[in-house]
């Protein structure tokens, strides 16, 4: 197949091209390398921070269309799948419908049905971005998001493209749930694509040592991922128990540095509000880290796992993530099984060539 896949997210799209091209498959990926984060990309389309840089990004977008025609399968990462308004995307992605086979939408992050689920009543979600329980979530994201993506020319965008695609794939349970209701008949479950690193793993923790904590602080996005609870329950552990852990925190590094510091570490705090691991926590399992943070029995159910467990979840409180973190330090001997499990989970769901297979399987049936 000639598989052309247009926008990034956290390497998604590339590393799904990769398992596509290992099954004999031509791909072209055409992105911005999701920003500062720079991921590989055959074609890149990024839009300069300058008083004309719009204007230029349009254009080289309306000169590379002819390139992007007489493909099988079109993927869009979002509906907001290119660096401009939604009213300049909607006949690009009309001319992308009439000149390729098949198009699909990726259900992987903010879009107007994962708004609208989210602050749908009553919650169908105990817990969310947008409310615990009955409690509605509202600080400047939650705000600014609702506003960006309900009754917006990016909500009709959103509609008119998931109505008229060929199908649409979530990458997390979330995700999926937010389109279930709309879209039973065109929509799929497929995990996210990621190598596991059993080679540059760390050596598994011996129950004795220290144990190390890693989280990642991004102050744009603290509140949002529930950062801030997590640093709090941290900094409380690391007080309570100075003699058995160390805390590592990386606020607004580079992505290398970043990396580097994730490498080093037993335990990474991941996002609070999530039911299920995103590409963050994923790439640290990889390398057989412990995650604490969004697992809980859906994420489980939607692969059809029954017996590992390696992630430890947590709900949107502070005492629960203290009480967890305390126990992963009270129970340091079981450390080095939970960081196996980590791998050994990405290994059996989430590998480049099992995941491709299971989007070919999907494509090819629509």
């Amino acid at each position: 197949m000639k598989i052309l896949l247009i926008g990034e997210y956290s390497n998604v799209h590339w590393t799904l091209a990769e398992g596509l091209r290992t099954l004999g498959h031509e791909v072209c990926v055409v992105s911005n390398g999701d920003f500062w984060k720079d991921y590989r990309r055959d074609i890149s389309l990024v839009r300069k921070c300058t008083k004309l840089g719009g204007i230029s990004y349009l254009l080289k977008t309306y000169a590379l269309l002819p390139k992007f025609r007489g493909y099988d399968v079109v993927q869009l990462i979002n509906p907001m799948f290119l660096e401009i308004k939604a009213e300049r995307i909607a006949p690009i992605y009309r001319y992308l419908k009439r000149h390729n086979k098949k198009i699909f939408l990726g259900a992987f992050g903010m879009d107007a049905y994962w708004v609208k689920a989210c602050k749908r009543k009553p919650h169908i979600f105990r817990y969310s971005d947008f409310n615990i329980g009955d409690k509605e979530i509202l600080n400047d994201y939650t705000i600014e998001q609702a506003a960006d993506w309900q009754g917006t020319a990016k909500e009709r965008l959103n509609k008119e493209i998931a109505d008229s695609c060929n199908g649409i794939i979530a990458g997390m349970y979330e995700y999926h749930t937010a389109y279930r209701n709309d879209y039973p008949h065109k929509l799929t479950y497929i995990p996210f694509p990621i190598y596991s690193d059993r080679a540059s793993a760390s050596v598994p923790h011996d129950g004795k040592q220290k144990v190390r904590f890693f989280i990642g602080i991004n102050k744009s996005r603290n509140i949002y991922k529930g950062t801030d609870i997590m640093l709090r329950a941290l900094e409380r552990v690391e007080m309570d128990y100075p003699e058995e852990c160390e805390m590592l925190k990386a606020e607004n590094v580079p992505f290398e540095q970043y990396t580097n510091m994730v490498n080093s570490c037993d335990i990474l705090l991941d996002q609070l509000y999530g039911y299920s691991p995103g590409m963050n926590a994923l790439l640290a399992m990889s390398k057989g880290k412990i995650v604490v943070g969004g697992a809980e029995e859906e994420c489980y159910d939607i692969l059809g796992e029954k017996d590992l467990r390696p992630m430890v979840n947590v709900v949107p409180d502070e005492e629960d993530v203290y009480r967890q973190l305390e126990w992963l330090i009270k129970n340091k001997e079981k450390i080095s099984t939970m960081q196996r499990e980590s791998i050994e989970f990405i290994e059996k769901h989430h590998t480049p060539e099992k995941v491709a297979k299971q989007y070919l399987d999907f494509w090819e049936s629509k």
